[in-house]
């Protein structure tokens, strides 16, 4: 069995585009994947970066979540540092109790942005040191049982949580508690093996999972053709590329890329981008053929950085005919 496909989505600001037009195209997106057969969509919570729109995590699964009928939608992820568990508990269950049976709540600790931001979303250091104390007390919101403080609605509802990582950290977190692991190797691709290897073997099982769930984060661009595919992957290399220049903005269209970068530019780009496919449906699926065959994996999820809505939309498309 072909591991089952999904969406990951930044709600991208694209130049010369509002940031409605952004929520607008998510929406347009999520009812297409929806029809063509993808299993969940996530949205990723990013913070005081100008060409991510997603930040208000909760408010805009519901406003996908409306739109949809179907396909599972959720966090991928929460930065659970950033919020009182109680909160989370609160916010998800009102989606769970809006849309039954399709919210999924992953959740990540990292702060999904710089220290500064951070520091005004009123998160300290200690979060992320603290995020297994977390993630229990915001998983006992969710036990049908009594006590001092219960998250209404939340209680007694069943949220598919999530560990989300870029690290080991996560992943033995997720083993330990049976929960189901999302690796980030869609930036972070250096600990890609490690990480699925600790949390398999850290692995216990609970009422959540009897064995071992896995989803890898990959970058994919399909195009007709390799050159089409490889025109469309610019518009992430210049995002990752802004990054490393301290050239933060919104989505940029696809350029010819060699007057860019550096040779270093470039290969420092490449290599963070190493899970990043992009080509004609068929060179992509070799790709990915190539990646599962040598790891076991349960689902990818993936992200599609394609500025034209249109081109976004026919990548999708294309990858979904071509796996079945």
């Amino acid at each position: 069995m072909l591991p089952k496909l999904s969406v990951l989505d930044l709600a991208p600001v694209l130049e010369g585009q509002t940031i409605e037009q952004s929520f607008q195209n998510s929406r347009n997106l999520i009812q297409h994947v929806e029809q063509i057969g993808y299993h969940r969509y996530w949205v990723a919570e990013h913070h005081n970066m100008q060409g991510i729109a997603s930040s208000a995590t909760s408010v805009l699964i519901g406003y996908l979540a409306a739109a949809t009928s179907t396909i599972r939608v959720g966090a991928g992820g929460i930065m659970l540092p950033n919020h009182s568990p109680l909160v989370i508990a609160e916010q998800f269950g009102t989606l769970e109790s809006m849309y039954p049976g399709r919210i999924d709540l992953g959740l990540g600790r990292a702060p999904g942005s710089d220290m500064l931001t951070a520091r005004a979303l009123r998160r300290d250091e200690r979060g992320a040191y603290e995020f297994d104390r977390l993630v229990e007390e915001l998983m006992e919101y969710f036990e049908d049982v009594d006590r001092p403080v219960i998250a209404v609605p939340g209680r007694g509802l069943n949220i598919p949580i999530w560990l989300l990582g870029s690290s080991l950290y996560s992943a033995q977190l997720a083993g330990k508690l049976g929960l189901p692991y999302s690796y980030a190797s869609h930036f972070s691709p250096e600990l890609l093996d490690d990480a699925i290897n600790t949390y398999k073997r850290n692995f216990v099982p609970s009422d959540v999972l009897e064995k071992p769930y896995v989803m890898i984060a990959i970058n994919a661009m399909v195009g007709e053709t390799d050159e089409e595919g490889e025109f469309l992957a610019s518009t992430l290399f210049q995002q990752f590329l802004g990054m490393i220049q301290g050239k933060r903005g919104k989505t940029k269209p696809p350029r010819e890329m060699e007057s860019l970068w550096t040779t270093h530019e470039k290969q420092t780009v490449l290599q963070q981008l190493k899970y990043t496919f992009f080509g004609s449906p068929q060179t992509v699926k070799k790709k990915l053929e190539q990646l599962i065959s040598e790891r076991e994996v349960d689902e990818i999820i993936i992200n599609s950085a394609i500025y034209d809505q249109e081109k976004r939309r026919r990548s999708y498309q294309l990858l979904a005919d071509v796996w079945k």
